[in-house]
């Protein structure tokens, strides 16, 4: 086929490689997926389209997973931050998409005002997970803390009546335990593509906390009649069967 024929062929976005066309239909829904919850950060169980768009960019995160072809890998990655500039963060993928769930509460070109404990979005609990964050500055990674900058959030100078009615009656070191847990279960399936973790493994945060994922998996199922239903969904949303409600 003459060079001109083929340019042409291309101008009307026809693929000549049968992955990359698979490759197109899924942006596809992801595009679809990110209209619909300003975020490309979803769980591994997501589906839009009828395809499962979660484990897709999961796969995508993974190393050569956009394809070992550097052109084409950075062709695709401009592609996803296209859709969304933090498609791939730095932080655990569980974290961003709290965050973007955060920011669909502020309008447009506004900052957040006062996001009580239990105010809900797309499943996630925002009102506790930003005083979770509020409390847990310091442990934030530069670019975390500047997102939240940008939606009006400042950590409180000191504890107050919001963030003691945000943590359980456990006490705020359970709380911050099952925090912690999450966002390492969250990194590591956004890793390994699945949940099923050695009870030996330890997993180690961005923030250089090492946590003993295995153990602590294993004791949140054993203590599941005692978890809050926010706490369940977060868990079922990353994947674990059990703690989908029955």
């Amino acid at each position: 086929m003459l060079a001109e024929r083929a340019e042409d062929l291309e101008a009307l976005d026809v693929v000549w490689d049968p992955a990359d066309a698979a490759w197109e239909e899924n942006l596809g829904a992801a595009r679809a997926y990110a209209v619909a919850y300003g975020t490309l950060a979803a769980p591994v169980m997501a589906m839009i389209m009828d395809r499962p768009v979660g484990q897709w960019l999961a796969n995508a995160r993974k190393k050569n997973g956009l394809g070992k072809d550097q052109a084409r890998a950075s062709r695709r990655a401009a592609a996803l931050a296209a859709i969304d500039p933090d498609w791939n963060p730095d932080w655990p993928i569980d974290w961003q998409r709290h965050y973007a769930a955060l920011r669909g509460v502020a309008a447009p070109g506004s900052v957040l005002g006062y996001v009580e404990p239990g105010a809900m979005v797309n499943g996630l609990d925002v009102g506790a997970w930003l005083v979770a964050q509020q409390e847990g500055w310091e442990e934030l990674s530069g670019g975390q803390r500047e997102r939240l900058v940008q939606l009006g959030v400042r950590p409180p100078e000191k504890k107050s009546a919001v963030a003691a009615k945000a943590r359980p009656r456990a006490g705020g070191a359970r709380a911050g335990a099952f925090e912690r847990g999450v966002a390492a279960l969250a990194q590591y399936a956004e890793r390994e593509g699945t949940v099923v973790v050695p009870r030996s493994w330890s997993e180690e945060l961005p923030d250089g906390t090492s946590v003993r994922l295995g153990v602590w998996l294993s004791n949140t199922r054993s203590r599941r009649a005692t978890l809050t239903g926010e706490q369940l969904e977060r868990l079922a949303g990353l994947g674990l069967e059990w703690a989908v409600a029955a």
